[in-house]
């Protein structure tokens, strides 16, 4: 059994038997920890939205803990001038189409089309995704070229997930976009073998969950959509 608490935005706990996931922290209340548990803290890129040096606050409750961040973080704090961590080096800094494994874990990253990377996470027989700000940002008014990039880049990128049977995956859907705010969300459903989704990077605008109940295109894939409701909602996934 897995458990996943929604934080707020992009932010999201993965409580598993022996360990803990925390994606993309900026805000939100933290649990209670069982501090017997490992600890993996991933940062997708830098934004204020997705990366608060709070984190680094963890170091204090678990004795395994790492720190799994994009390469475009750069301002880390208790790092030396080379990068690695005075006290006990739990840093990993990770760069687009890389592989690492951490306790156990493999983690592969993609190029996000924004900023930072997307993260694939393997650990016992569980596979997880964490799209970061990897999306399908087709913005009304920006150039045809762009979009087409966008386009481009962002399906290259979920093609190479088609042969992985994902548990659980953590996807935007951003309704800044306009109609297209779900189009990244059907492009990653469509293409992969995934259990649940939990959208995110919603901007605290929880009547997306209608709207992707009343989309046409959503509706091979609605039973698997995780509908968030407030921040601090908790979810047991049964296997």
């Amino acid at each position: 059994m897995m458990k996943v608490t929604y934080f707020g935005h992009s932010g999201f706990l993965l409580e598993m038997e022996d360990m803990y996931c925390v994606f993309d922290y900026y805000r939100g209340s933290l649990p209670k920890w069982d501090t017997d548990k490992k600890m993996l803290v991933f940062v997708s890129h830098a934004h204020y939205d997705h990366y608060n040096k709070e984190i680094f606050k963890l170091r204090n409750s678990f004795r395994d803990i790492r720190f799994i961040l994009s390469s475009d973080i750069a301002d880390i704090p208790g790092t030396d001038a080379a990068g690695e961590d005075a006290a006990g080096r739990d840093v990993l800094s990770m760069d687009p189409n890389e592989e690492q494994t951490v306790f156990g874990c493999r983690i592969r990253t993609l190029r996000s089309n924004d900023q930072g990377v997307a993260y694939l996470i393997r650990y016992g027989q569980k596979t997880i995704y964490h799209a970061g700000d990897l999306n399908w940002w087709h913005w009304e008014g920006e150039p045809e070229a762009f979009n087409k990039m966008i386009r481009r880049t962002y399906q290259s990128e979920i093609n190479k997930l088609q042969k992985e049977k994902i548990d659980v995956a953590f996807v935007p859907v951003d309704p800044r976009l306009g109609e297209q705010y779900c189009w990244g969300l059907d492009c990653f459903m469509k293409r992969t073998d995934t259990k649940r989704v939990f959208p995110m990077h919603f901007w605290d605008n929880y009547e997306i969950f209608d709207r992707l109940m009343l989309e046409k295109c959503t509706k091979d894939y609605q039973d698997r959509i995780m509908r968030i409701e407030r921040e601090g909602q908790c979810f047991l996934l049964e296997p």
